[in-house]
């Protein structure tokens, strides 16, 4: 390491080969990037002080950490604007858990000392709020960041949380070891060296995103848990622009997704049988109850009376038996439900649509968004980075 004298603290430099090939890495942390993380003494920015940052950047063909820590609390103002300083270079900030905890905390600290908002010009990425949001996805226990390496398959040597090295940092302070330093180096070091290999997990919000292309649509019968055959399915095979790190699944209603590598599955539950086409303007048609089916007034006026009636909501349709897809907002149309409203409703299987990759793409989109069911997920867009 090296020992500052004039600022009084302790900052540590290390290069590293740059060994990450992921396209999705490749696309967010670019030499304009920098992953960056905090250790604090407590949760309150107004009563605890932060001791050590760390910090990940690329250049070229190299992984570079950073880290400034302050051996005492007294040099807390030295480490926020050196690394105010460091972080003028960059453009964009990656951090995990970082909008909600770092970036606030450095920004109450920066009040204490009079130290202007370094963090407005910056493009901010949290790993963890895209990442909690896929919840529905990943089931995982929890969305810590080790958690999240576990799941991953990233190995570190740190074993402590922040929270535990409060303690250690206090020790350190009153009576300095080699090996307190060590431990607390070592937590925040690998923070930042993962940081960059958690990337690969941005690739499930871009499948949800859209970036994806349809490779080939069929159908399929299939036996249900019951053991009864004869079901029918509609297989839709995606190539996904970035490659998925795991394998995941997850169902809900009528779908059942399935993502692995460069390839996503989905398999939608057909409903072979009959459906009403619903009119909306019934008070121009009448029902015939002998038919079970609604016609215009100008077209029943040569109906005799007794064989029809003035047309309600829910008894203004015409019938059709076909092979129907399901949907939950009336993406492609004409659509058939089985009642005049409801959350579900149908459209036709037909040639065109199974020729049609703009249509299958706008069903997927559909499809996908019902999995995510959070808008959130669809405006914090990874892509935009």
């Amino acid at each position: 390491y090296l020992v500052n004298e004039d600022d009084r603290m302790k900052v540590w430099h290390e290069e590293l080969p740059y060994n990450f090939s992921d396209p999705i890495t490749d696309r967010i942390f670019t030499e304009n990037a920098i992953f960056f993380d905090i250790e604090t003494t407590g949760f309150s920015p107004a009563k605890t002080s932060v001791y050590l940052i760390g910090c990940a950047s690329r250049k070229g063909n190299r992984l570079v950490i950073d880290q400034f820590f302050a051996e005492t609390p007294g040099q807390e103002a030295n480490i926020l604007t050196a690394f105010f300083s460091y972080m003028a270079d960059y453009d964009t900030l990656i951090t995990f858990n970082g909008v909600g905890f770092d970036i606030p905390y450095l920004k109450g600290r920066c009040l204490h000392y009079h130290l202007p908002d370094p963090f407005s010009c910056f493009t901010c990425l949290d790993i963890f709020k895209v990442v909690s949001q896929l919840k529905f996805l990943l089931k995982l226990p929890n969305y810590k960041q080790k958690s999240i390496e576990r799941f991953l398959d990233i190995e570190r040597e740190d074993t402590y949380n922040g929270g535990e090295l409060i303690d250690v940092y206090k020790s350190y302070v009153l009576s300095p070891s080699k090996e307190a330093e060590t431990l607390l180096k070592l937590h925040n070091y690998e923070d930042v060296l993962d940081m960059p290999r958690l990337l690969p997990i941005m690739a499930y919000p871009e499948l949800f995103h859209g970036r994806f292309s349809v490779c080939s649509i069929e159908g399929n019968e299939y036996t249900s848990f019951d053991g009864s055959t004869g079901h029918k399915e509609l297989l839709l095979t995606l190539q996904n622009d970035f490659p998925v790190p795991k394998r995941v699944s997850c169902s809900q209603d009528d779908f059942y997704l399935t993502a692995n590598g460069n390839t996503t599955m989905l398999r939608i539950r057909l409903f072979e049988g009959e459906l009403k086409y619903f009119f909306q303007d019934y008070k121009n048609y009448y029902y015939l109850p002998e038919e079970d089916t609604a016609i215009p007034k100008n077209v029943a006026s040569a109906v005799d009376k007794e064989y029809r009636k003035k047309a309600t909501a829910a008894t203004c349709y015409s019938r059709k038996y076909a092979i129907f897809l399901p949907q939950y907002e009336e993406i492609i149309t004409p659509v058939f439900r089985e009642k005049p409203k409801g959350r579900k409703s149908y459209f036709e299987l037909t040639a065109a649509f199974a020729e049609s990759e703009s249509l299958q793409r706008q069903y997927v989109k559909h499809i996908l968004y019902c999995f995510s069911k959070k808008k959130d997920l669809l405006r914090s867009n990874p892509s935009s980075l």
